[in-house]
């Protein structure tokens, strides 16, 4: 029987350069020690380490729900004698020992415990162990999730990773890459897919890593022509990733053994994800599309286990059909895609993909990304032109996503105040270029698919809302002041009635100005009664400064009133210009004409594919 056991999820350790937050991996006591360069951890006597921790507890609850599972083991690699327990954890119920006993642990030995006779486990249970040194010099190296059962499929998952001019990025992605397949017992059932959009990547190409330089045209061209290269070699499933692919490597791993015991066809893997400023906090643990972009479980402290539990018990149940991943990690079957990416350059394209797919997308533990940059800083005119046109394209395009005249009304009121009142007045102008776009139909994003024109007029009329250094921005400012309390009911109630002084001429010589975090960009109930706004970014490194005026706001209001009134008035026109583009630019042979491919970079068994479907091809010779 042990001979037979396979890995399911084994201990991921921490790792200098990605995360080294321990209390995300493990809990140690004072007589216990981890070895960073050994991997391993030391006991003296009395010495605990637990593993109910984000990265290494098992949520038996998944993998009974989703997996073909009827056994599962504990194995354990070390040396010594120990106390080891094993508990289950359920929502609203106790914690259960299921396991409590002394055990030895021996070199060259696992020791496993078999522990599908203990219990029938809930599809919402949380599995993890302790252990407690009886002796000095006790040592554990490793420990696995395993079972004795055969896997439902052998996945071959082709990664997808686009980049644009990332050259160190991506080569450190490479090479951790190469390190962790050559050892990885999965190496030859994964393949690595560089789609180099800059055309700039030295990469060196290997029996594991390919290169393939595109035309740039954005995430959504890269990773339209990811997905063309997996259905080329007759990969079975694809997985997107970011180019600095800030993950561990044994989550690829896990995503791969979920693929592989998973009993829907339609199963995929959604990564979580957060900032390289706090790598305990979680960004989001993929997103639902109501109206808005709703991250799950955001600011969520991995490092709390009730919190964890919360997460893991919260996501267990199969997700709403709004529910997306981001494509910073997304593993999917690529016989189930029935729409390539739609031409949006960036930003909206992984949501529309989810939304436009039945996947039952699944979040593991421990399958995380880490994002390089705060989130708030990225955002400027640009990413807000983006956001607007694709949340207006998933309402229009796609018929479960449509919420009517007065919905789609209430979105651009909303994009519209939200940068009107704290005074980005660039961003109001990249809003109207937005609304244009999406009168102008899919045509528009069908002939700008590289967005060169549109980037290069954002970008020429972005000056105030750029970020610059610190030192530079604080000689252009007055220093900051506050007389108005946007705290108190009444003046808060008087701003909100003239709009934050637009409706008060002379405002911008007597408002408030103030200074604010990046993370506050976006909040509304900081800036009532302010006239100048001063963000800095989280590093404080960088800021920039907006002032009010009433007459530039006048002056950019004017066309996105005219164009959200054209908007209400041809509402279901767009509807169906829309749907009827959305599976046109979403199709096969509008990515082959777009990308120029020649029929050797196509699917084997394209020319089969029915209409708005993409199948793969043969495994290559």
């Amino acid at each position: 029987m042990s001979e037979q056991a396979t890995n399911l999820q084994s201990l991921i350790w921490p790792e200098l350069g990605l995360c080294t937050e321990r209390d995300l991996y493990m809990r140690l006591s004072d007589a216990a020690a981890y070895s960073q360069k050994t991997q391993e951890i030391r006991f003296l006597k009395g010495g605990h380490a637990s593993f109910d921790t984000y990265y290494n507890l098992f949520n038996i609850g998944k993998w009974h729900k989703n997996c073909a599972l009827a056994s599962v083991l504990l194995a354990l690699d070390g040396t010594g004698t120990f106390e080891l327990v094993v508990s289950l954890a359920l929502p609203e119920r106790s914690v259960e020992r299921l396991y409590n006993e002394i055990i030895s642990l021996k070199d060259g030995t696992s020791f496993r415990l078999p522990l599908e006779p203990l219990m029938s486990f809930d599809t919402r249970g949380v599995l993890y162990f302790e252990l407690r040194a009886l002796a000095d010099d006790c040592t554990l190296r490793n420990a696995h999730w395993q079972t004795n059962d055969a896997p439902t499929c052998t996945p071959q998952l082709m990664l997808s990773i686009t980049t644009f001019k990332r050259e160190a990025a991506v080569a450190r992605t490479v090479q951790r890459f190469e390190s962790f397949i050559a050892t990885s017992p999965l190496q030859d059932n994964l393949h690595l897919t560089i789609v180099d959009n800059g055309q700039s990547a030295s990469i060196e190409r290997s029996d594991h890593v390919s290169l393939i330089e595109n035309e740039n045209l954005g995430g959504s061209g890269g990773f339209a022509r990811g997905l063309i290269e997996a259905q080329r070699r007759g990969a079975s499933h694809c997985l997107f990733m970011d180019d600095d692919a800030a993950v561990h490597m044994a989550a690829i791993e896990r995503t791969w053994m979920f693929l592989a015991y998973a009993k829907d066809p339609k199963t995929a893997v959604a990564g979580a994800v957060s900032n390289a400023q706090y790598h305990w906090k979680l960004w989001e643990n993929g997103a639902l599309f109501n109206k808005i972009c709703q991250p799950q479980h955001i600011d969520l402290d991995l490092r709390e286990i009730a919190q964890v539990l919360e997460l893991e018990f919260d996501s267990t149940a199969r997700q709403p059909h709004n529910f997306y991943g981001g494509w910073w990690y997304f593993a999917f079957p690529v016989a189930e895609v029935k729409h390539m990416p739609f031409p949006f350059f960036v930003r909206g394209d992984d949501v529309s993909f989810s939304l436009a797919h039945d996947f039952n997308i699944v979040t593991l533990p421990g399958v995380m990304s880490y994002q390089d940059e705060d989130f708030t800083v990225k955002e400027s005119p640009l990413t807000v032109y983006l956001d607007l046109r694709s949340h207006l394209a998933h309402h229009f395009a796609l018929p479960e996503m449509e919420i009517g005249r007065k919905g789609i009304f209430k979105l651009m009121l909303r994009f519209y105040f939200r940068s009107l009142l704290p005074h980005h007045y660039e961003t109001l102008e990249a809003i109207g270029l937005a609304l244009q776009d999406t009168l102008a139909g899919p045509s528009f994003f069908a002939e700008n698919a590289d967005m060169s024109v549109r980037r290069q007029q954002i970008g020429a009329l972005t000056d105030q809302e750029r970020w610059r250094p610190e030192e530079t921005e604080a000689q252009h400012r007055l220093p900051p002041w506050s007389w108005i309390s946007p705290h108190r009911w009444v003046p808060r109630s008087l701003m909100k009635f003239i709009l934050n002084g637009h409706l008060l001429p002379g405002f911008g010589r007597i408002g408030n100005r103030i200074v604010l975090a990046a993370v506050k960009r976006g909040q509304i109930r900081p800036i009532w009664g302010a006239a100048q706004i001063t963000y800095i970014s989280s590093d404080g490194k960088r800021s920039y400064t907006v002032h009010h005026s009433m007459r530039r706001a006048l002056k950019v209001s004017l066309p996105i009133w005219r164009a959200m009134w054209m908007i209400w008035q041809n509402h279901d026109s767009l509807c169906k210009t829309w749907r009827s583009g959305y599976d046109n630019l979403t199709q096969l042979d509008f990515w082959q004409a777009k990308l120029k491919l020649d029929a050797a970079a196509l699917p084997l068994n394209a020319g089969d594919a029915p209409k708005g479907a993409v199948q793969p091809g043969p495994a290559e010779g």
